[in-house]
This record gives C-alpha cells, sequence and structure tokens, in this order.
C-alpha cells in the first residue's frame, strides 16, 4: 500500500514537472505582425504630419517648437489691398500691353496706342509718331521676346489710384530709316537686350479693370 502511494507521488511529480516545462515557462517578447490595414492607417498619419510641417516655417527656441509665418514685403502688402489682384495674371497682361505698345509705336499705329496709355502718355507718343511722318522717317521694331518681366514697385494713393512699376528685360531688334529708306539708327541684323520700367496706373475702386500705362524709363 505504501508502495503504491510513493509510486502514485513519483508519476503526479513527473507529470507536474513536465507541465511546467511546457506551461510554465514564455518567451520574453512576442512579435505580432503588422496587419495591412493597420500599416495604411499609421502612413496615412504620417502622411498628414509630412504636410502640416511643411506647410509652416518652424525654429526651435529653447527647446520649443514654434511656427513663424513667411513675412511680406513691402509691395506684396501694397498688392493685396488691390481687390482681386493676381500676379500672375498681370504680369501676363502687361507683357501683351508692353509688346502691342512697341510694335504700334514703331509703326505709328495712333489709335491701337490710344485705349493702353494714359492723356499725357498718348499725347507724347502721338507727337513723336507725327514728327517722324513729317520728317519721313519709318521705324522698325522686331520684337523677339522677353528674358524677365517682374513687379518691382507698387504704391495706391489717397485717391485709390494704384501704381505699379514693371521691369521688362527684351531681346529687340530696332532701326530708323529716312525717306531714301537708308539707315540712320540701329541695326536690323543686331537683337540687343533692352530694360525698360514701365509704371501701370489703375483707381482700384472703378469698374473698369483696366491698367493704363503711365510713364516708361530705362
Amino acid at each position: 500500500m505504501a508502495f503504491d502511494i510513493i509510486v502514485l507521488l513519483i508519476v503526479v511529480f513527473l507529470i507536474f514537472q513536465k507541465l511546467w516545462s511546457v506551461l510554465g515557462t514564455r518567451p520574453e517578447k512576442i512579435t505580432r505582425p503588422i496587419s495591412k490595414d493597420s500599416a495604411a492607417k499609421i502612413f496615412d498619419i504620417l502622411m498628414k504630419e509630412s504636410m502640416k510641417q511643411s506647410d509652416r516655417e518652424e525654429v526651435v527656441d529653447g527647446g520649443e517648437l514654434h511656427s513663424e509665418p513667411k513675412e511680406m514685403s513691402e509691395t506684396d502688402r501694397v498688392l493685396a489691398q488691390i481687390p482681386n489682384f493676381d500676379t500672375d495674371r498681370f504680369l501676363a497682361s502687361a507683357q501683351k500691353a508692353f509688346e502691342m505698345i512697341v510694335t504700334s509705336f514703331a509703326k505709328g499705329e495712333i489709335e491701337i496706342l490710344k485705349p493702353l496709355l494714359n492723356s499725357k502718355m498718348f499725347k507724347n507718343f502721338e507727337k513723336i509718331i507725327k514728327q517722324r511722318k513729317e520728317e519721313k522717317i519709318t521705324a522698325e521694331t522686331d520684337f523677339v521676346g522677353f528674358s524677365s518681366v517682374e513687379i518691382v514697385n507698387a504704391g495706391v494713393d489717397e485717391k485709390k489710384n494704384a501704381k505699379i512699376s514693371v521691369r521688362f528685360v527684351s531681346e529687340q531688334a530696332n532701326v530708323l530709316r529716312n525717306a531714301e529708306g537708308e539707315i540712320i539708327e540701329g541695326d536690323e541684323n543686331f537683337i540687343q537686350s533692352v530694360t525698360d520700367v514701365w509704371t501701370f496706373e489703375r483707381n482700384i475702386e472703378s469698374r473698369s479693370p483696366n491698367w493704363l500705362l503711365v510713364s516708361t524709363k530705362k
């Protein structure tokens, strides 16, 4: 009887030891694979954070992160006062006006120039065109294109007249011919780089969207 009990205890001990070796221990770290759905969510979060970071300039000061807005120039602040103003659209229109005025002036086409200039500029252009006709001088302008076009200054006065100065760097070939057709100025085979600063004006409270040329200088 006592022997049977001892054998039974030994069997129980062996079974318990076996169970402990299997169930009583566990790996230190269990790595679970990330599902496709979880990976997609993490990717979206990272992309959103990246976009937030790119939308602002940040500087570190004393271990803290601050957003720093981009500073506007004085010209940009003035342009922001003009209702519905778009820089790209304005410069595209200014280029068309420049080419039209230059070529029409050379050809003496007064009626084309009239709606593009203010009264003072129109009188100046008209005077030169009439003088050339009296002296039988003809002008030829071969307009090649622009090297650069940029706004260099802008202002709005107390009467709400906005003035925008634009620097045009263009490639042109210009000549003047006398009554006999001989070249008296310029070279038809020489393309030169010409820099002009033209100022356009418009009353920002006017219904008319047209900008008029009010001054020119080299």
